[in-house]
């Protein structure tokens, strides 16, 4: 029998601390225990031995279930193993990998594309790498929590304009150029996550290309939505090649895991040098790649789920 360990009293210490926090989270009535799923994600799932319907997931179009995900998956685990056991940069790439950002690039109308382990470590690895002191991110109020983190990660200043209002963004882009800021990047949500409102993109582009000013837009919820086949934002409004980074996830409408950023070759290459969470995550496995681009043949075969 094992015997329970003794905490020292720097550990209790620390646990007192941080349950202060966890007790002004109950009063406010904001803890939230985990919430435990009995049954695969799908329209009707189980939690507690009771059949609910779901309207809590981002599983959009439920590929996660879809056949030929789990067949691709299935192969991808026997052909080429569990897991890689290194980062992409080392011995982590593997011809799947390569695949994969091929065909997200082509999907994407864009050059080139890079994965990441999710959506949130792609907004973090770009901003946080692309962006340094003298440049500046113009960026919605009202865009995700990780691009939050990752401009709050860059040394570059920061404008921020009222949700979804050009005019505004306008004001933000005239005074980042009127500082002479080296680079200015605009970011913001494709279909904004807490509203569901789509970003006006074209006049957006219009105005940032005036001021000399590149585009971000961070599609998470557009992808599998909107556009051609579920292109996303870029591809709703016919900005093809106006759009300088086009992030997405491939944990929503996809159905698997992880995150990605089509772009320029020149972007890709800077990134893998740059960017952190790229540099310091082993690669996604071998069943997750192969598992996302059997959902990307699902999107282009045009099986009528958008």
């Amino acid at each position: 029998m094992i015997a329970e360990p003794t905490t020292s009293a720097a550990v209790q210490a620390l646990d007192a601390s941080l349950n202060e926090d966890l007790e002004a989270l109950r009063r406010d009535g904001l803890f939230r225990p985990l919430r435990v799923l009995e049954s695969a994600q799908a329209p009707e799932v189980e939690i507690g031995g009771r059949a609910l319907i779901s309207l809590s997931s981002n599983n959009y179009l439920g590929l996660n279930t879809h056949p030929a995900l789990i067949e691709a998956e299935e192969r991808a685990a026997v052909e080429w193993g569990a897991g890689t056991g290194a980062v992409r940069t080392i011995a982590g790439t593997q011809t799947l990998h390569e695949e994969l950002e091929r065909r997200l690039a082509a999907f994407k109308h864009t050059e080139a594309a890079l994965t990441f382990h999710s959506g949130y470590a792609v907004n973090v690895g770009v901003i946080g790498s692309m962006l340094d002191q003298g440049d500046c991110v113009v960026s919605d109020k009202l865009n995700h929590a990780s691009i939050i983190d990752g401009i709050r990660l860059t040394k570059a200043d920061r404008i921020l304009y009222e949700h979804v209002d050009v005019d505004d963004a306008e004001r933000a882009l005239n005074e980042a150029r009127q500082k002479g800021h080296r680079r200015i990047l605009l970011v913001t949500d494709g279909v904004f996550s807490m509203d569901g409102d789509i970003t006006p993109l074209r006049d957006l582009v219009e105005r940032a290309e005036h001021y000399g000013a590149a585009v971000m837009v961070d599609d998470a919820h557009a992808t599998g939505v909107l556009g051609s086949n579920g292109r996303g934002t870029t591809d709703h409004f016919g900005l093809h090649g106006r759009v300088a980074l086009n992030i997405g996830t491939l944990s929503k409408a996809i159905g698997v895991v992880g995150g990605y950023v089509c772009s320029s070759q020149i972007v890709r290459d800077h990134l893998i040098h740059k960017s952190r969470p790229f540099l310091f995550s082993s690669s996604h496995p071998p069943a997750v790649v192969a598992a996302c681009i059997a959902a990307i043949d699902v999107l282009e075969s045009g099986q009528e789920l958008i």
